[in-house]
């Protein structure tokens, strides 16, 4: 192997946060009963890694040369790590609760598609190819034309993330996404119950008694002015739900996934844990 050139790099995080998520990692090993000097790296190493692949997706193969490990430990680690992340990130009530205690009037739902590698896991629908008919991946989104996972998410009403779902396959609609995770719709009624509003986008149509959302221009029939203008007002507020997603993915790790797309919604919890203590902002 030729000589290999190094070079100095600097993470776009604080101390102040790698420090934390090597606390958490400490304690998972106590947790664990994991002894003394018996881990390849540290916490504050191992800490360094999970940052490295959260904001510049590192390839796996290079968090193992540069940290001296073999790639098959790398992966143990990383998924350790990205687990160990997951499990601070915001539960649904509490986190409705905490927008509830911070004087929201209202919050946004939004769906949004994360990018993965090809995959060929079939779905239950078929297309017409040719002659034959065959199954559509089950991560194939028709509507991105690219294979993805929709994780739901929701947002402040200055488009700040405060809670993501776990992921569901990208051939299917924000509606289905969102009665199909467990007790999402059921805690969103509570919330509107109390008297605020939950904002979403026309994906949304089939839990209009539920969520806020702009009404559907019809073949037969033209949109009031009532209408237009309620429409106007409800983009003009939702459209920081956007600037949610963007937050997220800013993250390069969720730009796109090389990972099992199952983990998809692992690493968006992940995320959103870092995003949380670099801003020292939760609702």
């Amino acid at each position: 192997m030729p000589d290999l050139v190094t070079y100095t790099a600097a993470l776009p995080t604080s101390r102040a946060t790698v420090q934390h998520i090597a606390t958490l990692l400490q304690r998972h090993r106590l947790h664990l009963g994991t002894r003394t000097g018996r881990r390849a790296l540290g916490v504050f190493a191992h800490a360094i890694l999970i940052c490295r692949f959260l904001l510049d997706a590192t390839r796996t193969v290079n968090l193992a040369r540069d940290n001296g490990i073999g790639v098959s430990t790398c992966y143990r680690y990383l998924h350790e790590g990205l687990d160990v992340l997951a499990a601070q990130a915001p539960r649904l009530r509490p986190a409705l609760l905490a927008a509830h205690a911070a004087g929201h009037t209202h919050v946004n739902l939004d769906g949004t598609l994360i990018t993965t590698n090809r995959v060929g896991v079939p779905g239950p629908s078929t297309t017409t190819k040719g002659r034959h008919r065959q199954r559509v991946d089950l991560w194939w989104s028709g509507k991105h034309h690219r294979h993805g996972g929709n994780v739901q998410v929701l947002t402040a009403p200055d488009g700040w993330p405060l809670w993501v779902s776990p992921v569901r396959p990208g051939r299917e609609h924000d509606t289905s996404c969102a009665r199909d995770h467990h007790d999402l719709l059921s805690a969103l009624e509570e919330f509107t119950v109390a008297g605020h509003k939950v904002l979403a986008d026309l994906g949304y149509e089939g839990e209009r008694r539920l969520l806020t959302c702009p009404h559907k221009t019809l073949k037969d029939r033209e949109l009031t002015d009532d209408e237009r203008q309620f429409n106007l007002v409800h983009a003009h507020i939702r459209a920081r739900a956007e600037q949610g997603n963007a937050w997220l993915k800013n993250y390069r790790a969720l730009q796109k996934v090389t990972l099992c797309p199952r983990r998809i919604g692992v690493i968006a919890a992940a995320v959103m844990v870092v995003l949380h203590l670099e801003h020292d902002r939760t609702t």
